[in-house]
Parts: C-alpha cells; structure tokens; sequence
C-alpha cells in the first residue's frame, strides 16, 4: 500500500529508524490527520440505543481492552458537522476536532475514555462511535442516542363541561388515560416542527360522584391530575397551561 508523500513517508521500504522518526513527525504536527482517519475495523459490536432527557448530562462507556495505543470518539448527529475526539496513550495527548465545549471526555482519558454531553439538545442526536485501537486491530462500539423532551400539558375543561387532557411532546408520543375508564379514544395530532400533542377527552356514563382523574405516561416522567368540571374549576399541569 503506497502512503502519501505528504505525511513524509516514502514510498518505498524504509529502515526502522526513519520509519519510526517519521511516525514522530506526524504525531506531533499532524494532529487532523489521526483524528479524521479510520483504519479498518477489526472487530465490532452492535448498536446500543440510548437515551437522554432535555437538558441533563449523560454519559457513554468505551469497553475496556487491554495494551490500547488510541481512542477514539466520532460523533454525527442527525444535523450539524461530525465532531472528533481522540486521545494517543503513548503520548499522552488529546485531540478535538469540531466538538462543543459540552461534549468531552468524563475525567482523564488515560484511565476513563467514557464520553460526557452536559446539557444534552435536541441537536445532539445521532451516531456515537468509540473506536479502540490495539495490538489486536481497530474495535469500534456504537451508539445511538435519543433525546426526550418532557411533555408540555394541560387539563381543563371544554365549552360542554367535559374534562380534557392534552399532552405535547416530541416523540416518543405520550399516554394519556382515565380514572374512572373513559369511553373515549385519545387522538394523537402532528406538527411540522415535530412535536406531537395526544388529547382525550373524558367521556363515561358515571364517575361515582369522583372526580375523573388523567393519567399521562410519558418516558420522562408519569403524572396524574384531577378536575372537576360541573363548577367549570380550571386545573393545569405542570409546565402547561390551559387555552
């Protein structure tokens, strides 16, 4: 395999001094290229799907491996620039190419190559790649993270005096249910701006004199709320308000 002659290599066999004198070279000046270059996978593992709410931290593991020479972490997100990590064991060194101040390594990576996104966006959604280079070939682990938004929610109650509970989130969609049964189906409405609002309305023959009570079920959180319409009282849910 014929390697450029602009990373100061020859083409043709060198001794193992200069090999190892240009190895230096590049190492030390060319910092882009062992960050953007993929050498071929070795070995492989599926994806991990996981998961993280608006606005926290979280944090993915490299698996260990024994006698490592690099790590590295390749981000590429649904939208936006890949953004690289690296870090070289025998020099002790570290790399960042593209990546936001909230995307770094959790401690030192000498000892822990576990990746940390503080403050998670939307943005950051996407393909997370940790790639482990030793003796035995290239290891790559891959994630898939998706970020959850809490639902936005009110309950209230309609022009006829029926309670209604309404929940707005990006998917996943929420669940909304009743106490007592509602005879009704809730209707889920999509938006251009890839939200989803879930609204049911209560409908039963009796409540036994209870308030009906609505049930949200979402990822983030689990919530339940009572109102009582025949005096028209308004109740909200946190972090919504009714129309």
């Amino acid at each position: 395999m014929e390697i450029s002659q602009q990373a100061g290599w020859c083409k043709k066999p060198a001794s193992p001094m200069n090999t190892r004198a240009a190895l230096e070279a590049v190492r030390n000046t060319a910092w882009t290229i062992v960050l953007l270059t993929s050498a071929a996978v070795m070995g492989a593992s599926g994806i991990s799907r996981v998961s993280a709410n608006l606005g926290h931290s979280t944090v993915m593991t490299c698996p260990n491996r024994t006698n490592i020479s690099m790590v590295t972490w390749k981000i590429n997100p649904k939208t936006g620039h890949q953004c690289t990590l690296a870090y070289l064991i025998d020099k002790d060194s570290t790399g960042k190419n593209s990546c936001s101040d909230r995307i770094n390594w959790r401690s030192r990576p000498d000892w822990d190559q576990a990746l940390e996104i503080q403050q998670v966006g939307k943005a950051d959604e996407g393909n997370y790649t940790c790639e482990v280079v030793n003796a035995d070939g290239n290891f790559h682990y891959l994630y898939h993270l998706t970020v959850l938004v809490a639902p936005r929610m009110a309950l209230y109650c309609d022009d006829h005096g029926n309670p209604v509970c309404e929940a707005e989130t990006v998917k996943p969609a929420a669940e909304i249910s009743w106490v007592p049964e509602s005879n009704s189906t809730p209707r889920a409405d999509s938006h251009g701006n890839g939200t989803v609002t879930v609204v049911s309305r209560f409908a039963a023959r009796s409540t036994n004199g209870k308030n009906p009570t609505c049930i949200v079920s979402h990822a983030t959180l689990n919530e339940t709320r009572s109102i009582n319409c025949s005096s028209r009282t308004l109740a909200q849910l946190p972090g919504g308000s009714a129309p």
